[in-house]
């Protein structure tokens, strides 16, 4: 059996028959020891039965039908005092047959017979004290009552089934429909227990593949794209070098259309380290204030051969843990890329300061600036605020993706705005010990 509700419905039925046969039984058994068995049941029987036959020894047939009429009066059944022959004392009538059923009914009468006797002895065997009584709790006169409770307990055992397998129904078809391509489906479901928890949790699932997958559509055409126009040149240069009269300028051509790949590739691998698995990344503690002396440091000579100066005051003294490189490209990339757009004879403005439980690092030029439009965008692979530049005026568009997948890595945000005149980034890194 494959079907989950199919499985619900059957143990859920199951279980009210068993429950039902158990009813039966025991309401047999404690209606039979109520009328047979019971102890409490036989010493009143027993008191009876002495104060019939106190009432003939003394009264004779006449005080003792007396006795039978008044006892009938409150109590349920058919009373008889006999003697050992069953010979009835008040009738005379023979009640040796009662006797006899006595002894051989079923130790459950109640199944086939609508009688139950019950014979009681004295001490000295000389009376028979006889009690004919009609059931009152026969289990089959609550049939109807059972059939209503049977009923009304399958339509919840149905709705319960329901409740858990449509939903599953849902997330199965749901599934089906991601892996055949179709990535934007999702569940939505609005249950608060572990099947909405599961629902959920494919809905965060499937979101994420899809922006990977994507994400990574858009990279591998990106690439494709970016890689279009270098390797043209490159066939260019190539053909140059064996058909040009100076074959050391095609020559240096070549190599610089070669350097120019590289750089694309070697930016692209940063990306793919960037989006490697967090535990292969090398954390530890590092001091902010001389990493970034350190990076312009290293930009100081790419500055100067642009014209401009790189300002870098003595920032606050801030520690966190996170991964050394690849903060160190992070801010590296904004760095030069701030430098590549400053006007000559201006400040790259590089500053470090502790906000609360967070150490920000600002980069300002104060060059033409990005659109506001396009803020947004400056942090996506291969994208360039000028259409018109190429990979040898404007890079090739992942310096600041790279950066925005290590600040991203480290818990941290990077975010982009207008200076007036100029462009202002802010790195904003939490330094409470986690990365």
């Amino acid at each position: 059996m494959r079907s989950v509700k199919a499985k619900i419905l059957l143990w859920c039925f199951g279980t009210l028959l068993l429950c039902l046969a158990a009813f039966v039984a025991v309401s047999m058994i404690v209606s039979y020891r109520s009328a047979n068995k019971g102890r409490p049941f036989d010493r009143f029987d027993s008191l009876h039965m002495e104060d019939a036959r106190e009432a003939y020894e003394t009264g004779g047939a006449k005080k003792l039908a007396e006795y039978i009429q008044r006892v009938s009066r409150f109590l349920p059944g058919e009373h008889f005092l006999t003697d050992a022959a069953g010979r009835d004392l008040v009738t005379g009538e023979d009640r040796a047959e009662l006797l006899r059923r006595a002894r051989t009914q079923p130790r459950f009468p109640f199944m086939g017979t609508n009688q139950v006797v019950v014979a009681r002895h004295t001490p000295d065997g000389r009376y028979r004290w006889i009690i004919v009584l009609k059931p009152r709790l026969n289990p089959w006169d609550f049939a109807p009552y059972y059939t209503l409770i049977l009923i009304l307990l399958g339509v919840l055992c149905w709705t319960l089934a329901a409740n858990i397998a449509s939903p599953l129904r849902t997330l199965a078809r749901t599934v089906d429909r991601f892996g055949r391509g179709d990535l934007s489906v999702r569940i939505r479901s609005a249950r608060r227990d572990e099947i909405g928890e599961l629902a959920r949790a494919f809905d965060q699932m499937a979101e994420r593949i899809e922006t990977l997958l994507t994400a990574e559509r858009r990279l591998l055409q990106d690439i494709s794209h970016e890689l279009r126009s270098p390797l043209a040149r490159l066939s260019f240069a190539a053909e140059l070098t064996r058909t040009a009269v100076d074959r050391n300028a095609a020559a240096a051509r070549l190599r610089k259309e070669i350097d120019r790949l590289t750089d694309l590739v070697s930016s692209l691998v940063e990306v793919t380290r960037a989006e490697a698995d967090p535990s292969m990344r090398r954390l530890e503690e590092i001091a902010l204030a001389p990493l970034l002396e350190d990076i312009a440091s290293d930009c100081e000579l790419e500055a100067q051969g642009h014209g401009c100066r790189i300002h870098y005051p003595a920032g606050d003294d801030v520690r966190l843990r996170g991964d050394p490189e690849l903060l160190r490209r992070a801010i590296e990339n904004v760095l030069r890329n701030a430098i590549r757009y400053a006007p000559e004879a201006t400040d790259v403005e590089l500053t470090l300061k502790k906000s609360g439980l967070a150490a920000v690092v600002s980069i300002r030029d104060f060059g033409s600036g990005v659109p506001e439009e396009l803020l947004p965008k400056i942090f996506q692979p291969f994208f360039r605020a000028d259409d018109s530049r190429d990979s040898a005026t404007g890079g090739v568009g992942l310096g600041l993706a790279i950066a925005r997948r290590a600040v991203d890595l480290h818990r941290g945000q990077i975010e982009a705005r207008r200076a007036h005149p100029g462009l202002l980034v802010n790195i904003t890194l939490p330094v409470d010990g986690a990365a």
